[in-house]
């Protein structure tokens, strides 16, 4: 009985924090609960190092990608296709910048922040159209 117990706890041990990993299910949106257009909803995604995020292609035409350079160093960026739902694992604590590539000019993006962290400097630097920047801001004002 108590081989039992030591290989169960062993097992559980091993299994570490993916047991409790959570999976935050986003939406890819062409108009949001708050009436803005193009959007990610939530825009602003706090998780734990392991959770899974769930980006569901909601509307059509939409797609979820890492913008260059928005990801902790080490991380895996990720580029979904349109129309399609894709599921990642973020196993790096940071934040990571996340676009829909045909309506980035138009805002659409959004923010993860995987652990307690705060955006590194220069993470708005670069190339980035004035809206998805204001929206970038706003998210980052809220974390």
């Amino acid at each position: 009985m108590i081989r039992k117990i030591a290989a169960g706890l062993a097992i559980a041990a091993l299994m570490g924090s993916a047991a409790f990993a959570e999976t935050i299910e986003v939406q890819m949106l062409n108009q949001g609960s708050d009436g803005e257009r193009m959007v990610f909803e939530p825009a602003l995604v706090q998780a734990a190092v392991g959770d899974n995020i769930r980006f569901v292609a909601t509307d059509r035409g939409h797609n979820a990608e890492i913008n260059d350079g928005m990801l902790p160093e080490g991380a895996e960026a990720f580029t979904g296709r349109i129309n399609e739902e894709i599921e990642v694992t973020l196993d790096v604590e940071g934040v990571y910048g996340v676009i829909c590539k045909p309506h980035f000019a138009m805002g659409m993006v959004m923010i993860i922040a995987v652990g307690d962290v705060e955006a590194p400097e220069g993470f708005l630097d670069g190339r980035i159209p004035r809206r998805a920047k204001e929206r970038f801001e706003a998210q980052l004002a809220s974390f």
